[in-house]
């Protein structure tokens, strides 16, 4: 055999031991080219929506919509505190019990598709903290969580609701004295008092009992019925035994004075009244450094004659 022959027989059968060394390599479970695919074939990370603060919020605020927003994070690195859509599951969830295709409360497939829908038509969890106090400084992007908010129903709801500044004082009221029950949480509205008087002593005419009422506080914001601070949305009307009002400190013994002195009466106003002084009426202002004098109103009760100062 020539040796030309002999050398095209010996590279035919190395390149044919090559070829089969390529081969089983790219069949391998070890080889690279497996090792790529399995890499392509990982699912990307999950992330979950977490409510954060769309712009810097300042003790006091009160939550809008436009103050919250939804942000992409790692389902992995999610706080228990911190506040999701619950559209991803999170490892917390998972390890109390919970796992994608069945949740610990017992939750099926037909209910978390029905819960998802009822939150992308209400808001979701977003929707739910409408209303709600800031207590402590919230910067923009950062997570929303429990103990920086307060609620509405929450312990110190109403310290945390009233505008700097302010007083709420409370008082009784029924369907007649509160327009009907028409006066929502929210509502401004004039306070009414009304004293029964000695018409002798007044016009010095003899007979009976006479009533007198004049106008104490205008404009003032209603804060509550009773314990609601927010009426439902398709509530049209509120009865409650109590009023809670919102006051400057300097009107809170004007408020006193007056329900000592008689029955109260809140008036409603218009939206179109709102934008007008709030607090005492018919009280001229003293010079600077002087206490102007009260008014007195003559109660009588009983018989007896009263003098109860009014400022």
């Amino acid at each position: 055999m020539k040796p030309a022959r002999i050398a095209v027989i010996c590279i035919a059968a190395v390149s044919a031991v090559g070829l089969a060394l390529v081969v089983r390599a790219m069949g391998s479970p070890s080889g690279q080219p497996t090792a790529v695919a399995t890499a392509a074939a990982v699912p990307a990370r999950p992330m979950a929506k977490v409510l954060v603060a769309a712009r810097d919020l300042a003790p006091g605020q009160r939550l809008v919509d436009a103050d919250l927003d939804w942000k992409d994070w790692p389902a992995d690195e999610v706080n228990p505190a911190f506040i999701t859509d619950g559209s991803v599951p999170l490892p917390q969830a998972a390890a109390a019990g919970e796992t994608p295709d069945q949740p610990a409360t017992g939750e099926g497939a037909v209910a978390r598709v029905t819960r998802a829908a009822t939150d992308l038509a209400g808001g979701g969890a977003k929707a739910d903290y409408f209303g709600s106090v800031v207590r402590e400084p919230i910067l923009a992007g950062e997570p929303i969580v429990g103990r920086k908010i307060v609620r509405a129903g929450d312990s110190g709801y109403m310290a945390a609701y009233l505008e700097p500044g302010m007083r709420a004082m409370a008082i009784a009221v029924s369907t007649e004295s509160a327009a009907g029950g028409f006066i929502l949480p929210g509502d401004r509205v004039d306070v009414l008092v009304t004293i029964e008087r000695d018409a002798g002593s007044a016009d010095g005419s003899a007979g009976g009992q006479k009533f007198a009422s004049r106008v104490v506080l205008q404009n003032v914001k209603v804060l509550a019925v009773d314990q609601s601070t927010r009426a439902a949305d398709d509530q049209q009307a509120v009865v409650g035994a109590t009023a809670t009002l919102e006051i400057a400190p300097s009107d809170t013994e004007t408020l006193a004075l007056a329900k000592a002195a008689g029955s109260l009466s809140l008036v409603l106003r218009s939206y179109a009244d709102t934008a007008g002084p709030s607090g005492r009426v018919g009280v001229a202002r003293a010079p600077q450094g002087m206490t102007p004098a009260p008014a007195a109103v003559r109660v009588f009760r009983g018989g007896e004659p009263q003098v109860v100062s009014v400022p």
